[in-house]
């Protein structure tokens, strides 16, 4: 029985979710003042829905003030993809914590949502039919750091559609208008009022006082007898209004004393770093490219404000960088910055390469003191590459060899020269029954075709026909690539460039001359070019 229960248990875990996602909800803001109205939005891209969702939960938290349908139909290649919206007006009757509860159409549920409703202030005296409201989240702010400013124009009459707002403007501060202008309504002292409202990011650049100049919102009255008749032709009746807010001081503060003189200024409401890679390095290999991607998200500060991050200078792994991905994201308590900054590394070396921890130091200034975020450090394990590697005979390295070696050397030596001695007369003597010339078969492309080979591709300026001709060509050598390039610096520049063309993700424009001039500057390639510009010490078989 008890298992019967666990069973039934998960099984309604489990299709909660899928509900779920058929049926959407969201809202314009989560904190609103009583007597205000937000806008839920229900949506839902299962085109065989119909009618309209069950209202009745609402009945007792809120007043639903207004509904309306939209139907949209997005064409992605051969695929038709139909999206239904019901945006729902709706009033809260109670102040404090009021939870939208989960809404139905069909067989799909939406989610809860969770609004904090504030109490407002109620005004005695009489209001203007059109007025203005400036408001800071914070009476002090840290320089550079953020402070909010919310314009409010309320109105109880109606308006045409010709209303503006001054441009805001300040000499000491960068200012950000946060996203569009969002309206609502709100009961006042028993009249309803429609609301605009806009708000900014304020940053200030130097400390001190910062006065928030007022601003003046203009628009045409609808006159009372022309509320119902049609639209004008001529110019628009009416009576223009003009309502200006009042101006706001800010105090600035500099940075505090306990900030470290040498690191770069980030006062934020919270921070944070993480990381990605593509491919995951669990097991790589010399010569494999890693994309590792670090992001830097601060609350409270714009993209451009957050610094470069420490760059991955690692013995063992060549570096080449992307350009950072800089975005905002636009929240209640103001800006996201986001910086993500992606690199290619590819290891250079078989064992351990140690990553160090990345550091970046901020101001909290949510609960004002200096913070420390940190990435920890990382060990990637590079294995050897067989692609990349060369025979090495089982016998040993001659730094190995000793004394007793060396005997062993001249003996075979001597014999080695007994046998090219006695090889020579034999051919000589068969070569007095043989053609002039013989051709030798060819099992394999000779060292001169595969320099021919990484000629043609380096000089047409092709990437990867370029590394697939080196490494043909490497593996015929006496030793690796990698050793070559420790020892011609000139070719270790040449492969960081071929590499940066291959790895980079935004690309590089490549030119394969820089490459093929190391490639000629090693003395092995040099012979192998003597070898193919020698003529013949044979004389022609047909001479003119």
């Amino acid at each position: 029985m008890n298992r019967l229960c666990v069973l039934l248990l998960l099984l309604c875990c489990w299709t909660l979710p899928a509900n779920a996602l058929g049926l959407i909800a969201s809202v314009d803001r989560d904190q609103l003042n009583s007597g205000e109205t937000v806008e839920l939005t229900l949506e839902s891209d299962d085109v065989t829905q119909f009618g309209k969702p069950d209202l009745t939960p609402l009945d007792g938290l809120f007043e639903v003030r207004g509904t309306r349908q939209v139907n949209q139909l997005n064409s992605l290649s051969d695929d038709n993809k139909g999206t239904t919206r019901w945006i729902i007006t709706l009033q809260p009757r109670q102040t404090g914590t009021v939870i939208i509860p989960s809404l139905q159409i069909g067989d799909y549920h939406s989610q809860p949502i969770t609004l904090t409703v504030t109490q407002s202030v109620a005004s005695e005296s009489e209001l203007e039919p059109v007025f203005i409201e400036a408001s800071l989240d914070q009476p002090k702010v840290y320089v550079q750091a953020q402070a909010l400013l919310t314009l409010r124009i309320y109105h109880s009459v109606a308006l045409y559609d010709d209303s503006s707002l001054t441009t805001l403007h300040l000499d000491d501060a960068i200012v950000e208008q946060l996203g569009e202008s969002r309206t609502y309504e709100k009961l006042i002292n028993g009249v309803r009022h429609g609301v605009i409202e806009r708000r900014y990011g304020i940053y200030p650049q130097r400390s001190g006082e910062l006065i928030i100049p007022a601003q003046t919102f203009s628009a045409t009255q609808v006159d009372s007898q022309q509320a119902t008749a049609p639209a004008p032709l001529g110019p628009t009746p009416g009576k223009m209004v003009h309502v200006t807010s009042a101006e706001i001081p800010l105090s600035v503060l500099p940075k505090p004393d306990a900030w470290p003189a040498t690191a770069p200024w980030l006062p934020a409401r919270s921070l944070s770093i993480s990381e990605t890679w593509n491919p995951e390095p669990d097991h790589t290999l010399v010569g494999d490219s890693l994309t590792r991607t670090l992001t830097l998200k601060a609350e409270g500060l714009s993209s451009a404000q957050l610094p470069p991050l420490p760059a991955t200078d690692v013995n063992g792994l060549r570096r080449y960088p992307d350009l950072p991905q800089l975005s905002n994201q636009i929240t209640e308590n103001g800006l996201i910055g986001s910086r993500e900054e992606r690199e290619a590394l590819v290891p250079t070396r078989v064992g351990q390469i140690e990553l160090p921890a990345v550091e970046v130091v901020w101001w909290n200034t949510h609960e004002d003191h200096l913070e420390r975020t940190y990435l920890p450090a990382r060990t990637l394990m590079a294995a050897a590459n067989p692609n990349l590697a060369v025979d090495t005979p089982a016998s040993g390295t001659p730094a190995a060899l000793n004394e007793t070696s060396s005997l062993w050397i001249w003996q075979l030596s001597t014999l080695f020269l007994a046998f090219t001695t006695l090889a020579s007369l034999g051919l000589w003597w068969r070569a007095r029954w043989q053609p002039a010339i013989l051709r030798a078969a060819q099992t394999g492309p000779s060292p001169r075709t595969l320099l021919d080979d990484l000629k043609r591709a380096s000089l047409a300026n092709d990437p990867q026909a370029t590394r697939q001709a080196l490494d043909a060509w490497a593996r015929q050598q006496p030793e690796t690539l990698a050793d070559m390039a420790a020892r011609f610096v000139l070719l270790s520049d040449a492969l960081d460039g071929l590499n940066g063309a291959l790895y980079s993700e935004t690309g590089q424009h490549w030119q394969g001359e820089e490459l093929w001039k190391a490639i000629r500057s090693i003395p092995a390639a040099e012979r192998e070019q003597q070898d193919s510009a020698e003529p013949s010490s044979l004389p022609p078989l047909y001479p003119k």
